[in-house]
């Protein structure tokens, strides 16, 4: 079975499931020439253990690293325009990470349930955290949530049990049904 790949210069997009349940991959090198990311490409790759992005990449598609369980370490380059939703959900190993300025909106379920989960870094310029984006992250501790913020979605911090404080900036003018439950 496949334990790791290094991906040719030529290709420019990691097409839809192109390493779905690849469950022994370990390791994979993306190159530079790579802009898109599409949906399911790494879903249940639960052997991976870190992923570096490339600044090249522009869009991750939906579900695209969903539930890589040994996935430790991710760096979401400032070139990331758009991410799709559940993206990164069910990454349990996941510790840390920082969203950056080049994203207008944290989306739907991107890391619902990444049990370990303890520190989120958002940079100016997020506007929106969207429904469950942080859903079931039992083990975050530290958020901070920039002046860019103007909505909170439903249940987004839902069953964040770790989670003792946040100041919610005055920039944000919505908090959705159970966002702190």
């Amino acid at each position: 079975s496949l334990t790791s790949i290094s991906i040719p210069n030529s290709v420019n997009i990691i097409n839809e499931g192109s390493f779905l349940d690849c469950s022994s991959l370990t390791s994979i090198d993306i190159p530079s020439s790579v802009s898109t990311i599409q949906s399911n490409a790494f879903n249940r790759c639960s052997s991976l253990r870190q992923i570096e992005i490339p600044n090249s990449v522009t869009v991750i598609g939906k579900e695209a690293f969903s539930e890589c369980s040994s996935l430790v370490q991710l760096i979401i380059p400032d070139s990331v325009a758009s991410i799709g939703k559940h993206a990164f959900t069910n990454c349990s190993s996941l510790v840390e990470v920082r969203i950056p300025s080049s994203l207008k909106l944290i989306s739907e379920d991107l890391f619902y349930d990444c049990t370990s989960l303890e520190r989120v870094t958002i940079d100016f310029n997020v506007e929106s955290i969207r429904h469950c984006a942080f859903y079931g992250c039992t083990s975050l501790r530290i958020i901070s949530i920039p002046s860019s913020i103007k909505s909170i979605g439903d249940y987004s911090f839902s069953y964040c049990e770790a989670l003792e404080h946040v100041t919610l900036p005055s920039s944000v003018i919505s908090i959705g049904d159970n966002a702190f439950m």
